[in-house]
């Protein structure tokens, strides 16, 4: 049974992953806080939360709200900084098989093209993941990721400071998702990452506020996965680039419906926070499938219902 994918075919040093199951940015730390309960070996990558220049605090409390069917999260980009991740977490993760991915974060193009071009060669460092959901400050704090022709300059900006795999993740806030990932595409990206989480909020009644220090938040869980399927759906029709799914994926029924839908490999977030073995029980119940079906390679699988 063949359970590995290739995200970056384009690229000359690829990003092979064993199987196809990930974590979600901003989920899964740096790989080692779930280290009692995951054997991070088995999985097909990890994506570390998201990496700014500079340390950041984040948003004020409270950061997160639990939903019907989701979680509505206002972390803020909190992280140690691109220096620290490099002097304290690249050297743990040299010695790892599973490759790592670092989310960076930015509030300009050049702050972008910088923490690529200080990670490019780093080692232990397989490829960065883009979050284009971020704020442009230069632009009133629009996101980068709503409009095409700026969701390609960063892309583009990212593609020239480093030869690492770049994979961009789309957020879904957007009228038309599929002209922001052919734009991204024709800039440079190796694979697509949808979606990001959905914004939202909560307001407490009894303080008649609204409930997150920062007002609104990112919505993730099951809540957002019809979204994000149509979405994975819609792009993978158009494109041919490698696609990973995420959004709501808690079960590997779930994670079967975005790759079938044509994703590559799918990344799983907000179900750790419920069961922190959540990732091995996606990744077993995918293998469980197979067996049952007589699936000999996942690729047999990826975009199977388009």
């Amino acid at each position: 049974m063949k359970l590995s994918v290739q995200l970056a075919p384009q690229n000359q040093r690829g990003l092979l992953l064993k199987n196809p199951v990930m974590t979600a940015s901003g989920t899964f730390g740096y790989g080692v806080e779930y280290a009692d309960f995951v054997d991070v070996q088995r999985l097909g990558a990890i994506v570390c939360k998201g990496t700014t220049l500079q340390p950041r605090e984040g948003n004020p409390q409270p950061r997160v709200a639990e939903t019907p069917s989701g979680l509505l999260n206002s972390v803020g980009l909190q992280n140690i900084g691109v220096e620290a991740l490099i002097k304290e977490k690249a050297a743990l993760w040299a010695s790892w098989e599973v490759p790592v991915i670092v989310n960076i974060a930015g509030e300009s193009i050049d702050e972008y093209a910088r923490l690529a071009e200080r990670l490019d060669g780093v080692a232990g460092i397989s490829g960065l993941e883009v979050n284009i959901g971020c704020p442009n400050v230069k632009s009133g704090g629009m996101e980068f990721g709503t409009d095409p022709r700026m969701a390609a300059s960063v892309t583009g900006a990212v593609r020239k400071a480093t030869s690492l795999p770049v994979v961009v993740k789309l957020t879904p806030n957007v009228t038309d998702i599929v002209s922001i990932a052919v734009a991204v595409a024709d800039a440079g990206a190796d694979a697509l990452c949808l979606i990001n989480t959905v914004r939202g909020m909560a307001i407490d009644t009894s303080k008649r506020r609204p409930f997150l220090g920062n007002v609104c938040g990112g919505l993730s869980g099951p809540a957002i996965k019809p979204v994000a399927l149509h979405m994975v759906y819609q792009v993978a029709g158009r494109l041919k680039l490698p696609i990973v799914g995420c959004g709501g994926i808690m079960s590997a029924q779930d994670a079967l419906e975005f790759i079938m839908a044509g994703a590559t490999a799918v990344e799983v977030g907000t179900a750790q926070f419920a069961n922190p073995r959540a990732l091995l029980d996606v990744l077993e119940g995918i293998e469980d499938f197979m067996r049952r079906e007589r699936v000999e390679d996942i690729s047999e699988l990826i975009g199977a219902a388009l």
